[in-house]
């Protein structure tokens, strides 16, 4: 019996008569659904009479729709059937109509593999193929690939696939991102979402359940089961995804049916666990809860799009929906997708043996700190440490991914932290753990991707995890280390007054009816600066009342802007009456992160007050040394990780003299060069 590479390397080499119509990126548009196709052919084989004849002599009787499919299924011993006389050897037997014959042949499948071969949007592959004159090759040496069960068990068939799966996206590098995730990135996710969880997954009868809500090509819900087979035979894992790419869905899709997988239960479908849909607006899985989850949304997604329906949600159902931590940047919405998948989190209830939830998700480095205190993503974030669910975050190497070379972060979130880890977050750090290659099997670059992890890598990784110990690579927080209150540092408006002959003129041009009151003030104040606005203006109040003029606040208003200047020398402006504080000089306003542990008042009087001795903080009294918040619009929590700041390691300059020497050296080369030239 052949192995699964050998197999893999048969079929890809069928992709070789594709070279012209199709580019190589192009190739999976083919190969994939044949793949598919050739499988359900050979599975189908031995009962493939007893199907035909069944739906000849139910055909135009009461079974319709689902009713037949069902019928027939059970005929066929499979999820799936296929009731057309056709099958690979037979469309052999007409080259000129094979486009037709194809056609009618996967039209004879049940509706969930009908569905799969639409998604696949395959009758276009299929037309372009017989114009190109290729159908008919294709067909022929698909048909010449024995994919029958006792040949190739349903485990063997998953690796083929899995194995074509990953170099069509391989080749296709430029949006494999999009829905593909290097196989050492979900392994490492994989062991960090069951590292603690081997007893459970152990216990007779246990039955667990996982989502990844944007599954691509079924990637992560494959490798979720293989590991599970490996380490814990007793377990049993159900599967779910989502995914709005047609093709990707469609791959996922087939695979599941393809592997005739374990969890799906007796005369359930493929496409109750994977479904086609765009979680924002078709959450597929509304009611349902999960003991895992498992994801890589694409980076910097635009939910514009989505944004009245996934808004609408946010502010009429906020916790009983999906999004009521907060909405971040509609141009990325990573974090709705965290949201979404923690909204169906198990609770944890032992006597009802609910064990809670754990979640892996991989991000870009945005979402730990983007957006100060109040915005989306700041609010989200606190929704997660507050509520002691973040469980640590890893540092991924760079150029990593297929299509894009930035750095990458793996969270791992649960509900049932150890009862060592409650109220901390482990950041660890990983980015310098990587291998030289797109792949272990390639040492080529691809696309982006030009590192890659092997498996010691990982158990190192790993095991670093589960030590849960500081070190060069582990710091551990508490939850508290990442928040901040930012609170608003004033500084009071200093103004001087001066009226020169351009600014009076200015003046007169808004408001000529003032001209009398204008040539009073001036007469009366002169043209020298006076440093204090407050009594100024008090004189010139005292000056207009005398006169029994009344000026109208915008007169007002257009005089101070005309006839002051912001000056550090003169003295602050009084706001409002007398002992009512000053006002504010909005361009010297700054902000303050002060850390959530610290008391504001003892920061303020530390690191603000040395440096601005007549800067204040609105919103904040200051009571028995402690500083009180009563205003929360002006003085907001917030958290963010700067995971930069953590690992940060001084590396102290080179000293003056080393400097020197080695610009000497560079001095003595260049004129030795020098006289070679000249001699």
């Amino acid at each position: 019996m052949a192995d699964h590479a050998q197999f893999s390397n048969l079929i890809w080499q069928i992709a070789d008569l594709l070279r012209g119509p199709y580019r190589p990126p192009q190739y999976e548009r083919v190969m994939l659904p044949m793949t598919v196709l050739r499988r359900f052919d050979c599975v189908l084989a031995g009962t493939k009479a007893a199907v035909v004849a069944t739906h000849e002599r139910l055909k135009g009787g009461k079974l319709v729709g689902e009713a037949l499919d069902a019928t027939l299924n059970t005929v066929a011993g499979q999820r799936f059937h296929n009731h057309s006389p056709l099958d690979f050897e037979k469309l052999k037997g007409d080259p000129d109509n094979i486009n037709k014959h194809l056609v009618s042949y996967i039209k004879g499948f049940s509706t969930n593999v009908q569905r799969i071969f639409e998604y696949f949007e395959f009758e276009t592959e299929i037309e372009k193929m017989h114009e190109a004159n290729i159908l008919y090759l294709v067909v022929s040496k698909f048909a010449d690939v024995d994919l029958h069960p006792s040949n190739v068990p349903n485990e063997q068939m998953g690796l083929i696939f899995e194995n074509l799966i990953r170099r069509f996206n391989e080749l296709a590098n430029e949006t494999a991102g999009d829905h593909f995730t290097p196989r050492e990135v979900i392994r490492l996710m994989v062991h960090l979402l069951f590292i603690h969880d081997d007893e459970l997954l152990a216990t007779k009868g246990t039955l667990r359940e996982l989502l990844d809500p944007a599954c691509g090509t079924g990637g992560m819900l494959a490798e979720a089961q293989r590991y599970l087979r490996e380490h814990n035979t007793a377990a049993r894992l159900h599967a779910y995804g989502q995914d709005y790419n047609k093709r990707a869905f469609a791959t996922a899709a087939s695979d599941m049916l393809m592997k005739e997988v374990s969890h799906v239960p007796s005369g359930a479908d493929a496409g109750d666990f994977v479904r086609f849909g765009d979680i924002f607006t078709e959450d597929q899985f509304p009611s349902k809860t999960f003991d895992y989850f498992l994801s890589n949304p694409p980076f910097g997604v635009d939910w514009k799009k989505q944004q009245k329906e996934v808004q609408r949600e946010h502010e009429k159902r906020g916790f009983d929906g999906r999004f009521g931590a907060g909405l971040p940047r509609v141009n990325d919405g990573a974090l709705l997708f965290l949201q979404h998948m923690w909204s169906k989190r198990e609770d944890v209830k032992p006597k009802e043996h609910k064990e809670g939830s754990r979640l892996a998700i991989v991000f870009s480095g945005s979402p730990m700190f983007t957006g100060g205190a109040g915005s989306g993503e700041s609010e989200i974030r606190r929704w997660l440490l507050e509520n002691d669910w973040l469980e640590a975050i890893v540092a991924m190497p760079e150029s990593m991914f297929y299509n894009t070379g930035i750095g990458t972060y793996v969270w791992v979130v649960t509900n049932r932290k150890e009862k060592r880890r409650k109220g901390k977050v482990q950041l660890l750090d990983a980015r310098d753990v990587w291998t030289a290659g797109g792949s272990e099997d390639s040492k080529r670059s691809l696309g982006d991707k030009r590192r890659h992890m092997t498996g010691e890598q990982i158990d190192e990784v790993v095991r670093l995890y589960g030590k849960f110990e500081e070190g060069p690579r582990s710091k551990i927080f508490d939850n508290a280390d990442f928040g901040y209150t930012r609170v608003t540092v004033e500084r009071p408006l200093r103004l001087r007054y001066l009226m020169t002959r351009d600014d009076k003129a200015r003046f007169l041009d808004a408001c000529p009816h003032l001209l009398d009151d204008v040539q009073a003030i001036d007469k009366a104040l002169g043209r020298k600066p006076r440093l204090d606005w407050s009594a100024t203006w008090d004189e010139i109040e005292a000056l207009l009342k005398k006169r029994g003029s009344r000026w109208k606040a915008p007169e007002q208003k257009l005089f101070r802007s005309v006839f002051t200047q912001r000056d550090a020398k003169a003295e602050p402006v009084p706001a409002g009456g007398r002992g009512s504080g000053f006002e504010a000089d909005a361009d010297l306003r700054d902000f303050e992160n002060v850390p959530l542990k610290e008391d504001i008042a003892a920061y303020f009087d530390r690191e603000v007050k040395p440096h601005v001795p007549d800067a204040w903080m609105p919103g904040i009294s200051v009571k028995d040394g402690k500083a009180v918040v009563v205003d929360e619009s002006k003085a907001k929590p917030g958290y963010e990780i700067s995971f930069n700041r953590y690992f940060f390691t001084f590396t102290p300059p080179r000293s003056l003299h080393d400097i020197d020497t080695d610009l000497q050296r560079a001095e003595d080369e260049v004129l030795r060069l020098l006289r070679e030239v000249v001699a």
